[in-house]
């Protein structure tokens, strides 16, 4: 799983059909002090999120066809859950 920050959706009027009725978000992953790095990277709402909200992308493929089941089709990268905090030891 990753850390990431939502900075947009995304709209496409073309898409394959395991995207229809879902929400996609552009996500730029963040290190854990909150600074991003990486490329962003697009991933399947599954927890209500919006944009400015930080939250859990996990971006593994069997991940998310064990969440989804056979409707993953090409989705490769889905965001789990909406962070309220981090905190970091020591």
């Amino acid at each position: 799983m990753r850390l990431a920050r939502v900075v947009g959706t995304v709209v496409a009027t073309i898409k394959h059909p395991t995207y229809q009725g879902r929400t996609i978000l552009l996500c730029q992953p963040l290190t854990p002090e909150g600074e991003a790095t990486g490329a962003p990277v697009v991933a399947v709402d599954r927890a209500q999120a919006g944009v400015g909200d930080h939250v859990l992308i996990l971006t593994e493929g069997n991940g998310v066809r064990q969440l989804l089941g056979a409707d993953a089709g090409p989705i490769r990268s889905l965001v789990v859950g909406i962070v309220d905090a981090v905190e970091l030891a020591g």
